[in-house]
């Protein structure tokens, strides 16, 4: 068992980006499918969480249950909330922006692009670094790349600072099969660097999240310099990050969340010329994570939010839209023993008793002694 080191200075070797995720409020008379209600105090306090160990924060991400409990309305007010923190505190901040307030089966290219603009104006006065998420119903409506390269060009050419253009493969949302216009991922990488190329300095670099470590060090390789990969790749991220004789990622992943002060302490061991020390400790943390976002991988949420829980960051297990149902007693029972054995939890008597609770409520108690 790692014990985790205290918070720290951000890591100098590569930029680590937690997609955090958001505390609701369960006192709150919400129903699944109504507006998101959220417990701002903790909610923040786990950016601030975030930040002291040195890392950044990637808000209003798919971490966040946008469109899977996340409203926009809800998602504008985190925004703003967490861009205020950030200005305070000096802390690195990044916000997704999106097309989730558009009617899910309705519109046209131009709606499309008029959504990321009202979107990317929302990022941008929250002083914050946008990512253009992908979008559903551009996914659905784009007849090509030609399609793509008219709405993304216009948002490049008037974004205030560079972006990072998101690439959320299917494992995460079926919905995204295709993105780019191609289902082959190499065609589609040759549509998203021709997007680059095109732009030049508008794009501080690509979030991939294909589940396809082969994949994504092909196209690292074509990057043009200066342009960032970040990994979104959750079962793949320690070789990723160390890179090798010919670059590394950077990092935007929801599995920091709830990895932040070991990812920290791996950095440090880059920071000071120690690849191997950086593999000891983050290479057995992927057990957790496969287990995290195993198939059906779009309800990761709900084990990074038990672990949120039971490491004392929220007083509940609860989540908006009512996802705390989505994964089985058993699937959450084992989350926590991996993560125990990684000594993430800095009260592990107050884990134990919360996860016993957890089961012996649901008439699972005899998970416990298991």
């Amino acid at each position: 068992m790692t014990t985790p080191p205290p918070p720290g200075a951000p890591p100098r070797s590569r930029t680590l980006l937690a997609a955090a995720h958001v505390v609701a409020d369960p006192l709150t008379g919400t129903t699944p499918d109504g507006p998101a209600a959220l417990d701002w105090d903790a909610t923040l306090a786990f950016r601030h969480h975030l930040w002291a160990h040195g890392l950044g924060v990637a808000e209003a991400m798919d971490t966040a249950q946008r469109g899977m409990g996340l409203d926009w309305p809800a998602a504008a007010e985190l925004i703003r909330r967490t861009g205020a923190e950030a200005r305070a505190t000096g802390g690195h901040l990044v916000c997704g922006a999106g097309t989730d307030q558009l009617p899910p089966a309705a519109g046209t290219l131009a709606d499309v692009r008029a959504a990321y603009e009202e979107q990317l104006a929302a990022v941008e006065e929250a002083g914050a670094q946008p990512v253009l998420m992908a979008s559903r119903r551009l996914a659905a409506l784009a007849a090509g790349p030609d399609d793509y390269h008219a709405v993304y060009g216009p948002l490049l050419r008037q974004s205030a600072r560079p972006v990072i253009l998101h690439w959320l493969g299917p494992a995460f949302d079926p919905a995204l099969t295709g993105y780019w216009g191609s289902d082959d991922p190499d065609t589609a990488a040759g549509t998203l660097l021709d997007l680059i190329a095109d732009h030049p300095g508008a794009v501080d670099g690509v979030k991939v999240s294909l589940l396809d470590a082969a994949h994504e060090v092909r196209l690292r390789r074509r990057l043009p310099a200066g342009v960032r990969c970040y990994t979104g790749d959750d079962f793949h991220y320690p070789g990723l990050i160390a890179g090798d004789a010919h670059g590394f990622s950077d990092a935007l992943l929801g599995v920091l969340d709830p990895l932040a002060p070991l990812a920290a302490a791996a950095l440090r061991h880059l920071d000071a010329g120690d690849p191997a020390g950086f593999r000891a400790v983050l290479d057995p943390t992927v057990p957790l994570a496969r287990h995290l976002f195993e198939a059906p991988t779009p309800y990761y949420k709900t084990g990074v939010v038990l672990l949120a829980w039971l490491a004392g960051h929220q007083a509940h297990f609860t989540m908006v839209g009512g996802l705390h149902a989505a994964r089985s007693l058993p699937h959450l029972h084992r989350a926590y023993h991996l993560a125990d054995g990684l000594g993430l939890f800095p009260d592990r008597e107050l884990a134990a008793a919360r996860m016993r609770a957890l089961l012996t409520v649901h008439g699972a108690g005899e998970l416990s002694r298991g």
